[in-house]
């Protein structure tokens, strides 16, 4: 692949948005790279937590490439909004968790996919942003549904509408962060939360994210039968068993994913 960098190691998969040339803007071309790469890291058992971030040290991603969008008829830009929305939602999917290492600035569609990831840390200085509506447009990939729910919406609704934009340390204010903090401390940051979970259960992690992600969209009862399948999908698994007789013998469990 040309626009994405795949890397995979000691069960942490690390994608990157590979076209630091043009701030690792969004053409159509990584966006189906990026979704074959969805794709294929769906069904990789070896994989535990998946990483995203930006090549180079000026951005995450800007968003759409907007000197492609200037060549574009208007039904190639719609096919781009739907794929942009179809890959993200591909991402956010992912039974693995997935961290968005925000190494730069996220404006537009790069801050979309930040929002399609489990966790977000960036760079309290980086500069971020839903900046849409300053271009006559909205967000199309996620955007007006996904930050409502994680901020809230009359945050959500100030900052979209406002076109604001603000700093990784004024996001970890309003909640849209796990942390924030110093660049050159950003991908230790996310590397010792990915390890923090990669001690775990891999199939619980997968069963816990998944009942969660379900049940917010359901009200409390049928969350809870949704977190009753997960925990039973648990139960026959040979790691459950591991951390049994690893607890017993009072060492540190050896999860194996089965």
């Amino acid at each position: 692949m040309e626009t994405i960098q795949l890397e995979q190691r000691n069960g942490v998969a690390t994608i990157t948005l590979n076209r630091p040339e043009a701030m690792n803007a969004f053409n159509y071309q990584m966006l189906s790279e990026l979704g074959q790469t969805a794709e294929a890291l769906r069904i990789n058992s070896d994989v535990r937590v998946v990483v995203i971030r930006g090549a180079g040290d000026k951005a995450f991603s800007v968003g759409a490439d907007l000197k492609e969008r200037k060549t574009l008829t208007d039904q190639q830009v719609k096919r781009n909004i739907y794929k942009i929305g179809e890959v993200f939602s591909a991402i956010e999917g992912l039974p693995q968790p997935v961290i968005a290492e925000i190494n730069g600035h996220a404006f537009g569609g790069g801050m979309e996919l930040a929002l399609a990831c489990d966790f977000r840390v960036a760079d309290r200085e980086a500069k971020m942003g839903l900046t849409e509506t300053s271009l006559a447009i909205i967000p199309g990939a996620g955007g007006t549904q996904r930050l409502p729910r994680v901020i809230g919406e009359a945050k959500a609704m100030e900052l979209i509408l406002t076109a604001k934009r603000f700093t990784g340390e004024e996001a970890y204010g309003y909640g849209l962060l796990t942390k924030a903090v110093e660049k050159a401390a950003l991908h230790d940051e996310v590397m010792s939360l990915a390890e923090a979970m990669l001690a775990n259960g891999p199939i619980a992690l997968q069963q816990a994210k998944y009942a969660i992600k379900a049940g917010m969209n359901a009200d409390l009862q049928t969350g809870l039968k949704i977190e009753r399948k997960a925990y039973e999908m648990t139960i026959p698994t040979e790691d459950r068993v591991e951390a049994l007789i690893a607890f017993s013998e009072k060492r540190k469990p050896e999860f194996k994913g089965k």
